[in-house]
């Protein structure tokens, strides 16, 4: 059994592809115990916009591959050239960088952290992380943590939300007198109706599944003294054409937006322009709307590029990041390999112990004959002496040339010896 990170990502899927392997946080107990019935140790899923990682404990990567299409009614031939895997070392680091947020599309963004910690989560609740990916993970989050609290990665303005702004900008200049509508209230949503909210646009709704969480979010906007409501998905229909700015970001696996739904809208708009930006995977709108006249559609690969704008200062803490993250997957790598030697010391001690055992036994008869302790402790001490020396000692008289001084040098270092 070997640790492996099998994935996609933004940097080698597009999103058709990764929609298509993407989990949420309610399919993720399912898929991590049907994993574990495919010959893996221990497992644990991250799914989020821009990747799906499996870390694994596993023979071979392959099942974990063959697994993953099987699981998603896809061919597996179709899959495997966007995917990655990783081994040992390099699964070891590429988890550091990723909760570093140094993988991330977003250079240094801390939401990746949190969505990481809410997969380990799920995976230690239905019991699929065993010693392995405990240690791992655990390690994995105190490494982004000093990267957080020794660089600047996180530092400067760059975010999804941000440039959500940025392009709802390109297209109405002043946000003041538009009005914007969230679907969806996670934590994606809230940093998108933090950042709309600072433009104080006209109006400001948020559609959700339950009313409930709508109105915690639209209570927050309305404390900073903005006029923003809660509705029901239900109500988006009759409702769509009300919205200039249009955010989306929900676990749904299915589109919430539709063709014909957009395409009524923008007839009752009278052809006045939407503004819309999908950051879900699997994506909320339909792609083909992207077609419509009238219509500014943005996905999460979209917004790549308006990130990337402002990403120098970053750049600049990654490399003190980076270094972090290497010193650390070295500590890491010495844990693992002490880890590997705990069955060859448990075997040793098992042995050492049996031969004890049987010399004990041999001076407690002695005594039980009348031999005086002074002898019985005697006897003892020298069976324990030659027994302990003997496979070492036979070893090392039958060891010739270079091994026997590769051999005589190992004597000297696990007995001591000085040279």
């Amino acid at each position: 059994m070997q640790l492996f990170t099998i994935g996609v990502n933004h940097t080698t899927a597009p999103i058709a592809i990764r929609e298509n392997v993407a989990f949420n946080n309610e399919t993720l107990p399912h898929a991590l115990e049907d994993l574990t019935r495919h010959n893996v140790a221990e497992v644990a899923i991250l799914s989020t916009c821009n990747r799906t990682e499996i870390y694994v404990q596993s023979i071979r990567p392959e099942i974990v591959i063959d697994w993953l299409a099987n699981y998603h009614k896809l061919e597996a031939n179709k899959l495997l050239p966007y995917t990655y895997t990783l081994s040992s070392h390099e699964a070891v680091k590429h988890a550091f960088r990723v909760a570093s947020g140094l993988d991330s599309m977003v250079l240094g963004e801390a939401q990746i952290l949190g969505q990481f910690k809410q997969s380990v989560k799920i995976a230690q609740d239905v019991g699929t992380l065993g010693t392995m990916l405990h240690k791992l993970f655990q390690r994995t989050f105190e490494v982004a943590k000093e990267v957080r609290t020794n660089t600047d990665i996180g530092g400067s303005s760059i975010s999804m939300a941000a440039a959500a702004v940025k392009l709802a900008q390109r297209i109405f200049g002043d946000l003041s007198a538009q009005s914007v509508l969230f679907i969806g209230a996670g934590e994606m949503i809230e940093l998108c109706a933090d950042h709309f909210a600072a433009q104080k646009p006209r109006k400001i709704t948020v559609a959700n599944r339950t009313l409930e969480r709508g109105e915690q979010l639209a209570e927050k906007i309305r404390s900073q003294g903005l006029n923003m409501q809660a509705i029901l998905l239900n109500d988006l229909p009759e409702r769509f054409h009300e919205f200039d700015i249009v955010i989306t970001s929900t676990a749904s696996q299915l589109p919430m937006v539709g063709l014909g739904m957009v395409e009524r809208a923008i007839k009752l708009r009278k052809h006045r322009p939407m503004f819309m930006v999908d950051l879900a995977v699997p994506r909320d709108i339909e792609p083909e709307v992207s077609a419509l006249d009238d219509v500014f559609l943005y996905t999460v690969d979209d917004l790549a590029q308006v990130v990337s704008e402002g990403i120098g200062n970053r750049q600049e803490a990654a490399v003190n990041a980076e270094l972090i993250v290497n010193a650390r997957v070295e500590h890491f790598m010495q844990w693992l390999k002490q880890r590997e030697a705990v069955p060859t010391i448990k075997a040793l001690r098992d042995q050492i112990d049996a031969v004890r055992q049987a010399e004990l036994e041999k001076a407690l008869k002695l005594l039980q004959k009348g031999e005086s302790p002074e002898k019985a402790l005697e006897h003892l001490s020298n069976a324990l002496t030659n027994k302990f020396l003997h496979s070492p000692s036979h070893v090392l008289n039958n060891a010739h040339g270079d091994a026997h001084a590769h051999m005589e040098h190992l004597v000297k270092q696990l007995f001591q010896l000085k040279e």
